[in-house]
């Protein structure tokens, strides 16, 4: 398990306490250990959010690659290629569609292509309720 900055690590200890009105999560990292107090309805709630991401994560590990037109492209996609790159933003205007990309690096562009264009993708972004 890695923390946001996907560098630390959970050695293995994670601990699970009610205490009293609210409950307490602990882990343990390769860095040090962090707590997280919240009321029963947030955990269930980040429980909700963990088992979310985790399906996600097992689906985009497994899924074959996607080709989708450019004008169906969504904040969150990943292009298939040799370096990651995904998708930031999508601004159609008539038939060019201008997409904002973002580098595993950190490095963004903008593109413009053709609203009919096709895309192959590595996995989809996560549907964003609006």
């Amino acid at each position: 398990m890695t923390s946001g900055n996907g560098h630390d690590t959970v050695a293995g200890d994670l601990e699970i306490t009610p205490m009293g009105t609210e409950v307490r999560i602990r882990a343990v990292t390769a860095s040090g250990a962090f707590s997280l107090v919240c009321s029963p309805d947030r955990a269930r709630e980040l429980a909700a959010a963990l088992g979310a991401a985790a399906d996600y994560a097992a689906s985009a590990r497994t899924a074959d690659p996607v080709t989708v037109r450019a004008d169906g492209l969504r904040r969150g996609d990943v292009r298939d290629g040799e370096r990651v790159m995904t998708v930031e933003s999508v601004r159609t205007d008539g038939a060019t569609v201008h997409i904002g990309w973002k580098s595993g690096a950190g490095r963004g562009w903008n593109q413009s292509y053709d609203a009919d264009a096709m895309i192959t993708l590595r996995r989809r972004g996560p549907e964003l309720a609006v």
